[in-house]
């Protein structure tokens, strides 16, 4: 089980966003400080996401240029915010990152989607499946998709898909443990390498993603920022 550090970007520094609220926002620092943070710690993959193309945000052309030096760091970078064309899909493997998460892009236009796993193949694309009340979220989660994890994540395994990254909305940033139980049906439903994403908390909750079997990764957030969980530790747990 892969371990992603998460480094989301809004007007140029590292900050959290609690619930996905960009009103409830912490910064924790910059970019590149804290990517050598975590490569210190034995960070196999870099979690990137551009918040402010998620939110459509006039500054998200500046933070392509953050992940084009995060890039040279030589670690692999999984992308994703705001990619929502092919062009977007193409810009970010310029940049040099590794895997391309497609959210919005994937529920509106799967078409493209399967045309980007086409041509860069099924590792180099993550399709986000970022849930609440049960409804996949799209556009920064401001909109509801009209369709189930479990449903997108079907049609787009189907399309060729093999990565997904699943959020539980109501609990990211919040601290309140990671929904275990649904991330790995999630897995079981789709055929899918699920990555769990989304109220890692503690040390226990990357334990019990392990435990399960089911689960191919978890993206680290808050916990790490606050200290909660020490990066060196939970990839040894991951990785045992």
């Amino acid at each position: 089980m892969i371990i992603y550090p998460a480094l989301d970007l809004r007007h140029g520094k590292v900050v959290r966003l609690r619930l996905g609220d960009p009103s409830q926002q912490t910064i924790y620092g910059e970019p590149i400080e804290v990517a050598e943070r975590w490569i210190r710690a034995g960070a196999e993959w870099l979690h990137v996401v551009n918040l402010d193309g998620a939110f459509t945000e006039p500054s998200a052309s500046a933070n392509e240029a953050i992940v084009e030096q995060l890039a040279l760091t030589g670690l692999p970078i999984q992308f994703g915010g705001g990619l929502r064309s092919f062009e977007d899909v193409q810009r970010a493997f310029d940049l040099g990152v590794s895997r391309a998460v497609l959210g919005t892009l994937a529920a509106e236009q799967p078409d493209v989607a399967a045309a980007c796993i086409a041509r860069w193949g099924a590792d180099a694309v993550a399709v986000a499946l970022d849930t609440r009340d049960g409804q996949v979220m799209t556009r920064g989660w401001q909109q509801e998709s009209g369709a189930t994890a479990a449903e997108l994540g079907k049609r787009l395994a189907a399309l060729g898909a093999r990565h997904a990254l699943y959020t539980d909305v109501s609990r990211d940033g919040a601290l309140t443990g990671v929904n275990v139980e649904a991330t790995v049906q999630l897995a079981k439903d789709t055929g899918l390498q699920v990555i769990a994403s989304g109220g890692v908390s503690t040390l226990g909750d990357i334990v019990a993603l392990k435990e399960s079997g089911a689960v191919a990764g978890a993206v680290l957030g808050t916990a790490l920022y606050e200290g909660l969980v020490d990066l060196a530790e939970a990839i040894r747990l991951a990785e045992g």
